[in-house]
């Protein structure tokens, strides 16, 4: 049985996705394929909260084409692109079952990625650049860049363009955490071709003066992602939640910074950040999110670094529990088809870690896992956090049992 694993947001489902999907069955020439999704929770990887729940968004995913999704924990969710591909590709080697992986790239040669994955950035160089005022992105691309010796400006120009598309970052990470793990994945790497963009489709959405509206949100998003997701989507709005709202998490943001004299203990607020948050809070007129982001913006420090030491904030996560925590904990699923409950069925023989299919699941755990409960505990904090944002009930997720589509 070949198990295709992709790691995404479906934040939300586009069409793009549905072509990753088709494409990878395609790469290993076989249309019955499983593919495993593992998947961000409440918060995606550039620190803000997802647009709908993840039992929404898995869903969705199920009905176009994935066989099987799994949350990636929040502490490696929402983090930057190294922690996040380590959180990603670990789950996909723990489940015992994953033979391939597939992502897309952007770059024009993504063999590239291939010899960058072989190489580390130069130190000096990379303290060199920071120090100047670079963002961390930008200053790694130069000092990757600097390992190349004797090379062609052609070639200086494509590995400079190829570490500006946030896509192929991700897969140098991907690639570099197969190879660091071992997992022994074959590695599909797919040219994005659909002028897809998760990015867009979402300032679509909360461009709408009444994102509540079923039937604008509709006209808004159609065409632009399939119709069976959008038909997920318009369900869920129409009784079940809202989009979450990120003003209301603007707010939450500005009043625990307010409360907290001293952030620098919290992931992600060093070199300064804590600093440059608390100031440009002080000077934004309101706690609205288009207001007080436009007085984040910086050169120094990139929005989704920001944003994470903001939700880190929020979730009372410490710089000191990122540095320790360099493993999941357990297999969290949120939803299958029927072929992929074929394959949730060999997960539960091979797996190396605890499969939770259900909150209740976790408390068995609990007792025997100290390291588990916490990281656990953090994901149930995590959603009750989404879940103001989306109106919906704290603890909402211990109602949900994991999505069945057929």
């Amino acid at each position: 049985m070949r198990v295709i694993g992709i790691v995404t947001e479906f934040n939300p489902f586009h069409n793009g996705h549905g072509e990753l999907i088709k494409r990878a069955r395609e790469e290993v020439k076989d249309p019955m394929a499983v593919v495993m999704s593992v998947m961000s929770g409440p918060f995606v990887q550039r620190g803000l909260p997802s647009v709908l729940p993840k039992h929404v968004r898995a869903e969705s995913a199920l009905k176009c084409g994935a066989d099987v999704v799994l949350e990636i924990p929040f502490t490696f969710a929402c983090a930057p692109s190294e922690r996040f591909a380590h959180g990603a590709v670990e789950l996909l080697y723990r489940t015992g079952v994953v033979t391939d992986i597939a992502f897309g790239v952007d770059c024009k040669d993504p063999d590239i990625l291939f010899e960058l994955a072989e190489k580390e950035p130069d130190e000096n160089i990379l303290k060199e650049c920071l120090a100047s005022g670079m963002s961390f992105p930008a200053a790694r691309s130069e000092a990757l860049t600097a390992t190349f010796k004797d090379i062609t400006e052609e070639k200086k120009e494509l590995i400079k363009d190829t570490l500006r598309q946030p896509n192929s970052i991700l897969a140098l990470d991907y690639i570099k955490e197969i190879r660091s793990q071992k997992a022994g994945f074959k590695i599909h790497m797919i040219k994005r071709t659909l002028d897809s963009s998760a990015t867009a489709i979402r300032e679509d959405i909360y461009s709408l003066e009444n994102k509540d509206s079923v039937s604008e949100v509709a006209d808004k998003l159609m065409g632009k992602i399939p119709d069976k997701a959008l038909a997920t989507y318009l369900s869920s709005l129409g009784g079940y939640c809202r989009m979450a709202d990120t003003e209301s998490y603007m707010g939450s943001v500005c009043r625990e910074v307010e409360r907290t004299p001293d952030m620098s203990g919290f992931a992600y607020m060093g070199d300064g950040l804590e600093g440059h948050i608390r100031n440009s809070l002080d000077s934004a007129k309101s706690s609205g999110f288009s207001s007080v982001s436009e007085k984040l913006a910086t050169k120094h420090f990139t929005m989704p670094r920001i944003y994470r030491a903001m939700t880190s904030l929020l979730m009372g996560q410490s710089k000191d529990y990122v540095e320790e925590e360099k493993h999941l904990q357990y297999i969290r699923i949120l939803g299958s088809t029927r072929e992929g409950r074929y394959c949730l069925k060999i997960m539960g023989k091979c797996a190396r870690l605890p499969l939770i299919h259900n909150c209740s699941d976790a408390l068995e755990l609990y007792s025997s896992n100290e390291r588990l409960k916490k990281q656990f505990t953090m994901d149930l904090r995590a959603n009750n956090i989404q879940a103001a944002l989306l109106g919906l009930k704290r603890d909402y997720e211990w109602e949900i049992p994991p999505v069945i589509s057929k």
